[in-house]
């Protein structure tokens, strides 16, 4: 597939179009994919979530920056939700990322969610295989920042970063569960604010309450629209990646990752089938006419939609 070798080779539009068709469901995804898989596998990868106005582009920005100081080349995917009548991105984390535009180091893409819960778009995984398989030695994954559910990323990245600012309500957010147990790097950002030092130990606290084996996760200040705080984070990440190849979590970890993919896209697939074969015959608008009438129930329903799809 020529467009394939052309990314290979460091082709950015090769790139840029490979990751739309992927994006768009384009029957030629799959074979890009196909091919670039087993290329694949190489790159560090960050996902880095928050609530909304947490500075979560501010951070990811200045974290490429300094991750192109250390000599690597960096692809960033920032997820916005979506328009309810293009599906486009509606934020567009390229625009407030545009500093960045003239690094050829760099390659940055924002994708909607297209419906899509949890923080990420349901293409978010291959996208990332692509970056990963053109050669970014670190690929970062900003979540769209909803709230206390974005879980995916966790799924989807070997280090994730969870940040928080002081004030807002977010230390009162960070006594929750949820979203915490997934961080390996707590951050809280707009650390000049009043209360930033509070957050920071009540996030310790919490913590201690429930400990990581064989990992500290570290709660790191910083102020992304300065700088401060970058180069600690930067560390962190790379001391988290050390430890993941060191006690052989990495790969125990990616064989988790690949079990859930796997499952996410035979899910997919399935109901691509049910929906495509169902719909076309009327089949599935009479077991909804049978279950508004009682005469089936729901999972005997389901089932019998999977059974014949």
């Amino acid at each position: 597939m020529q467009l394939v070798d052309r990314l290979v080779a460091g082709d950015r539009r090769a790139l840029a179009r490979v990751i739309t068709l992927v994006e768009n469901g384009a029957p030629e995804a799959r074979t890009a994919l196909t091919l670039l898989f087993p290329r694949s596998g190489h790159a560090a990868t960050i996902g880095v979530t928050g609530g909304a106005g947490t500075g979560k582009s501010t951070l990811v920005n200045q974290l490429a920056k300094e991750f192109r100081r250390r000599g690597k080349t960096v692809g960033i995917i920032a997820v916005d939700p979506s328009s309810p009548f293009t599906q486009g991105a509606i934020l567009g984390d390229r625009v407030r990322m545009q500093d960045l535009a003239s690094d050829h180091g760099i390659f940055i893409r924002s994708m909607a969610t297209r419906g899509s819960l949890g923080g990420l778009a349901e293409t978010t995984g291959d996208v990332l295989t692509v970056l990963d398989a053109a050669g970014r030695d670190v690929v970062m994954v900003e979540t769209v920042g909803a709230g206390q559910d974005e879980v995916e990323v966790c799924r989807t990245t070997q280090t994730t970063i969870v940040i928080t600012i002081p004030g807002s309500g977010d230390d009162i957010q960070a006594m929750k569960a949820g979203i915490l147990e997934i961080a390996d790097v707590l951050v809280v950002n707009k650390a000049d604010r009043e209360g930033a030092d509070t957050l920071a130990s009540q996030l310790n606290a919490l913590l201690s309450l429930a400990p990581r084996a064989g990992w500290q996760v570290p709660v790191l200040q910083t102020v992304a629209t300065e700088g401060r705080g970058i180069t600690e984070l930067a560390q962190a990440i790379e001391d988290h990646q050390a430890h993941l190849r060191t006690t052989g979590k990495l790969e125990r970890d990616a064989r988790d990752r690949v079990r859930y993919q796997l499952l996410t896209l035979a899910r997919q697939e399935l109901m691509q089938r049910i929906l495509h074969e169902h719909g076309a015959n009327g089949s599935l608008e009479r077991l909804v006419e049978a279950v508004l009438a009682r005469d089936i129930d729901p999972h005997t329903a389901a089932r019998r939609l999977i059974e014949s799809a």
